[in-house]
C-alpha cells in the first residue's frame, strides 16, 4: 500500500508520494513512486502510482518504451502528445494493455489487478491539469470545486484536506497541508512510510519544477508533525467539557 496526494491550485501543482512497499511485516522496501517527464520550456508531466508495484512499474515501463521506440508516432507518447488530456488517454491505454496481459493471472490472487495513478502537468500554451486514473484505464479531472485527489491509503489523510484545502491556496500552504495529510497517514498505517517525495510546479512554467525528498528525521517534516500534534492537543483542550450528571 502507499499514499499519494495531488493538489491543483491557482498558483500551480503539488504532488506528494510516500515510497514504502511491503509484502508482509517482514518484507518492507523503498521504491520511488514518482515519475517525471519534461522538455525545458515546453512541458512537465508527472505520474504518481499506487497499488501492485509490478503492475505500476509495468505501466510506467510501457510508457517509457513508447518514447524510446523509433516506430512509435511521437504524438502517441508522453513527450509528444498535444495535450494533457491526450496524455491521460495514453496512461489509461497503458493500464489497459498491462491489464490485458497480467490481469487474468492477478485476478486469481487475493489482491487482484490493483493500480491507480495521479497524473499532473502542463504543456506550453495549454492548461495545467490534474487527473486520477483508475485500474480500468478511465480517468477523472480535478477542478476548482474538487482540487485534490488521493490514491492508496486515503482515509487517514483526507480529513485535513476536506477542511482546509482549496483552489486559491498558495503553493507554500498546499505543501504544509499535504505534509500534515501524509503525517496523519504515516501515524495510522504502517504500510505507508518515509521517505516522502514532493514535487512542486508553478503554473505556466512548463519544464521547470522543484523536487524535495523528506527522509526520516528531516527537520522541517519533524517540525510540521510536532506542531500539528501540539495544535490538536491544544484545540481539544479548549473545547468546553460536556456537563455530566451521574446522579440520575
Amino acid at each position: 500500500m502507499t499514499y499519494c496526494v495531488g493538489m491543483l491550485t491557482a498558483e500551480g501543482l503539488m504532488m506528494l508520494a510516500d515510497t514504502r512497499t511491503n509484502a508482509g511485516i517482514d518484507s518492507i522496501s523503498t521504491f520511488r513512486k514518482t515519475t517525471v517527464w519534461h522538455q525545458p520550456g515546453e512541458r512537465l508531466v508527472t505520474l504518481l502510482s499506487a497499488g501492485n508495484l509490478a503492475v505500476t512499474q509495468a505501466v510506467v515501463g510501457h510508457l517509457q518504451e513508447l518514447i524510446a521506440s523509433p516506430n512509435t508516432d511521437p504524438s502517441q507518447t508522453i513527450l509528444g502528445a498535444p495535450s494533457m488530456f491526450a496524455i491521460a488517454r495514453l496512461v489509461g491505454d497503458a493500464v489497459r494493455q498491462v491489464r490485458m496481459l497480467d490481469g487474468p493471472s492477478l485476478d486469481q490472487g487475493a489482491g487482484g489487478f490493483n493500480a491507480s495513478f495521479l497524473l499532473g502537468g502542463q504543456i506550453a500554451g495549454r492548461e495545467l491539469r490534474l487527473y486520477q486514473v483508475y485500474a480500468e484505464g478511465n480517468f477523472i479531472e480535478a477542478s476548482e470545486d474538487t482540487p485534490f485527489f488521493q490514491i492508496g491509503e486515503t482515509k487517514y489523510g483526507k480529513p485535513i484536506l476536506d477542511r482546509v484545502m482549496n483552489f486559491s491556496m498558495p503553493l507554500v500552504e498546499a505543501v504544509k497541508v499535504g505534509l500534515i495529510s501524509m503525517d496523519s497517514t504515516l501515524r495510522s498505517n504502517m504500510s505507508v512510510g518515509l521517505p516522502v517525495d514532493l514535487l512542486l510546479y508553478r503554473r505556466d512554467h512548463p519544464g521547470t519544477w522543484l523536487e524535495r525528498r523528506f527522509e526520516e528525521g528531516d527537520p522541517y517534516f519533524e517540525d510540521i508533525r510536532n506542531r500539528w500534534s501540539d495544535a490538536l492537543r491544544a484545540a481539544y483542550r479548549e473545547i468546553p467539557d460536556l456537563e455530566l450528571d451521574f446522579t440520575g
